[in-house]
């Protein structure tokens, strides 16, 4: 079998891709000209074919020149040029999409012919998608908010221009990190709260409690946390129920945290990953369990439950994050130099009542003299840590009701944390 389809020539494989790219457009415009009362088409299935074909054969037909191919590509504007005239006259309708379609499929055979398959598939299905997306587009476009794009062109100032002009020689040598790598960590986490962001917004703007809880906690546990205890206040017969959401966040801690180290210090990923696992199992289970056990869950879904639109991509939070990480790289160092590693250990106990998010970054991308297993305990120190500082807000903000619960759930989740500390003080 390997041997037949090695031995196929390639101008069948293209010709074939052809025909099937151009035969798939022409049925998808035929669809779209039904739907509508226009009488003025270009052309469906049968005129896109013969175009993407006439396209194939003028190419191949002098294989050391492309004037045949070109030639074409003239006769083809002249008459598109035509066509789109009269539409435009007759109709008043100025749209573009036929006549872009049918230079795309005349176009396909000469990118096929230059590009790798793999990229040309994926052309396939880019345009296929597009040409058939106008009315879901249409309608999501109407739900974007203005402010939207002007997030979308921050997120690609910080990735796109911001980092790669960075210099990545380290600052000083009481800062043993480069403005490179502080940069990254913001683009890194803004990506991951981003995407949280916008699937809770627009994908699922009207998510359940659990839902909520899941997108919340990889967008940022301890404000999920936070939120989702102010809202129980308002909504104290579930007490149970925001119990269970407000565990789901700290499942998610463990997985965005665990994440940040693979991106960053993939180096201790199987040292660690038993130990985020099942902490990240314990917790998702504490969370299922208090929220089945809640009574009327069937009258959750009418609770709008929707995390508070924030934008995480503010360059205020980028700066503030940037300065919380240049702080924990000059106190990391400093601990380190006159304490040794049991100062770190102190150290990521004390950080669990701040950010922890730039203390992790920094400690998993410094040039740290430290062993492996010890930045593996001052993580779990510091998430352990920032565990109790949750169930403190957590039972500040909660309802009544729902204080009953929240301390023997989170008793459970920092009880397991403790004793992965413990366990990997003995390795």
């Amino acid at each position: 079998m390997i041997d037949f389809l090695n031995n196929i020539n390639p101008l069948l494989v293209n010709f074939i891709l052809v025909v099937l790219f151009s035969l798939s457009l022409g049925m998808e415009r035929r669809q779209q000209y039904e739907t509508k009362s226009t009488k003025q088409t270009f052309g469906t299935d049968r005129t896109f074919t013969f175009i993407g074909v006439l396209g194939f054969l003028l190419l191949i037909a002098d294989p050391s020149s492309k004037i045949p191919y070109l030639f074409g590509m003239g006769v083809l504007a002249v008459f598109m040029l035509v066509f789109y005239i009269f539409k435009a006259k007759k109709e008043e309708h100025y749209g573009m999409t036929s006549v872009l379609l049918a230079f795309i499929t005349y176009g396909f055979p000469l990118f096929l012919s230059t590009a790798s398959i793999w990229l040309s598939l994926l052309l396939f299905v880019v345009v296929l998608i597009m040409a058939g997306a106008k009315k879901p587009l249409r309608n999501v476009s109407k739900e974007i908010a203005d402010d939207e794009f002007l997030t979308l062109a921050k997120f690609l100032i910080i990735t796109g221009i911001i980092l790669p002009i960075l210099p990545k020689e380290d600052i000083h040598a009481y800062i043993p990190v480069s403005p490179y790598k502080i940069w990254l960590a913001v683009v890194v986490v803004s990506a991951i709260s981003y995407l949280s962001y916008l699937l809770q917004k627009y994908v699922f703007p009207k998510a359940g409690l659990l839902l909520t809880a899941f997108l919340g906690g990889l967008y940022s546990s301890t404000a999920s946390t936070i939120i989702l205890a102010r809202k129980s206040k308002n909504h104290d017969e579930h007490p149970k129920a925001y119990t269970g959401a407000i565990m789901i966040t700290i499942a998610m801690m463990y997985l965005r945290v665990y994440i940040l180290l693979m991106i960053f210090m993939p180096s201790i990923i199987r040292l660690t990953l038993p130990y985020f696992l099942a902490l990240f199992i314990i917790s998702l289970l504490v969370g299922i369990f208090y929220y089945r056990a809640n009574h009327n869950n069937d009258k959750l879904e009418t609770i709008n439950t929707a995390l508070e639109d924030e934008n995480p991509l503010e360059f205020k939070v980028s700066i503030i994050f940037a300065g919380l990480y240049v702080l924990f790289s000059v106190i990391t160092n400093l601990v380190l130099t006159n304490f040794g590693e049991s100062g770190l250990s102190l150290l990521s106990i004390v950080v669990g009542v701040t950010d922890i998010t730039p203390f992790l970054l920094n400690l998993f991308q410094g040039h740290y003299q430290v062993e492996h297993i010890m930045i593996a305990i001052a993580t779990f120190q510091v998430m352990a840590s920032n565990n109790v500082l949750k169930a403190v807000y957590a039972h500040i903000f909660s309802g009544e009701k729902t204080k009953r619960y929240i301390w023997k759930a989170f008793s459970i989740i920092i009880v397991a944390n403790i004793i992965a500390v413990i366990v990997l003080y003995f390795l």
